[in-house]
């Protein structure tokens, strides 16, 4: 079901904030209505619109002046939007993007044990489930990967450690893979030999928001 918000509504609410003078803040319940709104507004090329930045609940979006944001706030209320389209694409169409991984992660078993899945069940959950980019962050080529089964939803590890390059891990809703070494808390499942992050690409980033991903075990 496509959703249209009211302007009027808007301006009642928190929904759409002005974020400085030349940018606009829209808050969200849910990462997938920002991936939702994200396409939307790519796909709308909305005039005065350099920059489109999604993130967990709020999608940024830059202006080349401030005398756009009154127009783009009102043809916000003309925009059609289908969160239902974002999971049903990921569900129904081959991956964007398929990464191999080895699951041999230092917290597999652990995974297996807070979710009360064999270490098998955990493999084939992770590899089975339709994963889309909801957002980026932490460090250049990390991305944060929602996926369906809750099955798979462990909280974060109570301290950080240096985690690998290559990295595949999970944390509360999303997977996500660590592009080089850094500190992290996320329980580490696998690796991968995928580059997340290449400056020699015409898009650096292996994984942009609204992408889906299928994960293959190795």
């Amino acid at each position: 079901m496509s959703v249209a918000l009211d302007f009027t509504d808007l301006a009642k609410t928190d929904v759409v904030l002005d974020y400085g003078d030349s940018a606009l803040l829209l808050q969200f319940d849910s990462t997938t209505d920002v991936l939702a709104w994200t396409a939307a507004l790519h796909a709308a090329a909305l005039p005065g619109v350099v920059d489109i930045v999604p993130a967990s609940h709020t999608v940024l979006v830059k202006l080349s002046a401030p005398r756009y944001r009154v127009g783009v706030r009102r043809r916000l209320a003309t925009l059609a939007v289908d969160p239902a389209a974002v999971r049903t694409r990921a569900a129904d169409g081959p991956a964007d993007v398929v990464i191999d991984v080895v699951y041999d992660g230092p917290d597999l078993a652990e995974v297996a044990e807070h979710t009360g899945l064999s270490v098998a069940q955990v493999i084939n959950a992770h590899t089975a489930t339709p994963w889309l980019v909801g957002f980026g962050g932490s460090t250049p080529g990390f991305a944060y990967l929602l996926g369906d089964d809750r099955r798979l939803q462990v909280p974060r590890r109570p301290e950080l450690r240096t985690v690998p390059a290559g990295s595949v891990a999970l944390a509360g809703q999303f997977s996500g893979i660590y592009p080089r070494q850094w500190p992290g808390g996320w329980h580490v499942i696998g690796h991968t030999e995928a580059v997340l992050w290449d400056l020699d690409r015409p898009v650096p980033a292996l994984l942009t928001p609204g992408l889906s991903v299928q994960f293959r075990a190795a």
